[in-house]
């Protein structure tokens, strides 16, 4: 299939999780994506148990297919240079090296819109380009931290909680991704380039814009609330009969009605303390423990079955191994077979015409594409 960025070069120098993944994301939708390797390689490729049969730790392999891999030591002077030339025939370089690296090897953004004035120069940083920690380095639990996620994570009587997935470096990935797809743009109305910044820092404010909002407004500090919401009740999780939880969410007073008619106490939909939306929040303390009993009741399987018969909102609290083997994983052709007897991976969650993209390549070997790309071998 003739896919989006098919004829956009890219030229990623960065390793680990954010830059490699506004990589692979361009190179599913078609974008030719050069990925530039320190002699030693990107970190990611010893980030393990497991690994795949080519050694490289399969972490590596979901950011970095369908790239080609290059080797430059860009504390050289030849090598910075044949970094140049490949920057002459790209649309967007990626970097996400530590702070003060780009300026000092020549590299930065001002030097190389000067030169190549077309490119779309995509910065990823841990705090930004400004600010009192625009020098340090960052990795997403020191941002979750930083950044406030944490605070508002877990239950009131624990210590702030980690999130599992590395949420900020992959949103600033996807930011970074928006921001280079919106510069392609203007550069199709203006014939010129663009810098485009972005920063993990930037990613964790995002993602608690509602409770930095609310304290700017009013000066309330969120508080943890479990799995449950500050503003909706219930919507949260529950342990049933079988100890297989249920996550429950009705989201309004028609379907809250609904989901105590389920819960055999339809009088709770006319309760003054909990009709409306605003008075479960008040009184949840009363009501939450009620909804938990009822619960424990009867199974997972039973109550996920009167649920949705009823149109109420719910879902199983999955384990990996449940979303792995799930039939709505497997129907949604999501993992891919990597080619050239690759891992499967998760794939890229985009379709184009109800077709979702499939790697054309593996993940490279460390500069496996030097003398093809630069005419000349690996060091």
């Amino acid at each position: 299939m003739t896919l989006p960025l098919d004829g956009i070069r890219v030229i990623e120098v960065g390793q680990a999780l954010a830059g490699p993944l506004a990589g692979v994301l361009l190179a599913d939708m078609g974008a030719d994506v050069i990925k530039i390797e320190k002699p030693e390689g990107d970190d990611a490729r010893i980030w393990g148990p497991p690994f795949a049969h080519d050694g490289a730790s399969l972490y590596f392999h979901s950011q970095n297919r369908n790239k080609r891999s290059v080797v430059l030591d860009l504390k050289l002077p030849a090598d910075i240079e044949a970094l140049n030339k490949l920057c002459e025939g790209a649309d967007i370089l990626i970097q996400n090296l530590r702070p003060g690296v780009v300026d000092e090897i020549g590299i930065g953004p001002e030097a190389m819109l000067k030169r190549h004035p077309r490119l779309i120069y995509c910065s990823i940083w841990a705090f930004g380009y400004e600010g009192p920690l625009k020098m340090k380095p960052g990795f997403d639990p020191l941002l979750q931290a930083y950044g406030g996620m944490m605070s508002i994570t877990g239950r009131p009587e624990d210590p702030p909680t980690f999130c599992g997935a590395s949420i900020n470096d992959k949103a600033t990935g996807m930011f970074c991704t928006i921001g280079a797809l919106a510069a392609l743009r203007l550069r199709d109305k203006t014939g010129k380039g663009c810098l485009v910044d972005t920063s993990l820092f930037d990613s964790a404010v995002h993602w608690v814009e509602g409770s930095v909002n609310n304290y700017i407004a009013n000066g309330t500090i969120s508080q943890r609330h479990g799995t449950g919401s500050p503003v909706i009740v219930p919507y949260q999780t529950f342990d049933t009969a079988d100890h297989h939880p249920i996550c429950l969410a009705p989201g309004n007073d028609r379907l809250w009605a609904r989901c105590a008619a389920v819960l055999g106490r339809p009088d709770w939909a006319t309760d003054h303390r909990f009709a409306k939306s605003a008075e479960r929040v008040a009184h949840k303390t009363e009501l939450l423990p009620m909804i938990a009993a009822t619960l424990k009741q009867n199974t997972r399987a039973h109550w996920l079955a009167a649920m949705d018969k009823a149109g109420v909102p719910c879902a199983p609290v999955n384990d990996i191994g449940e979303v792995a083997t799930s039939e709505q994983l497997a129907a949604s052709k999501l993992v891919q077979q990597l080619p050239e007897g690759g891992p499967k991976v998760v794939g890229l969650p985009i379709t184009f015409d109800h077709v979702r993209p499939r790697s054309a390549r593996p993940s490279p070997k460390l500069g496996e594409h030097t003398a093809e790309v630069l005419g000349r071998p690996a060091k």
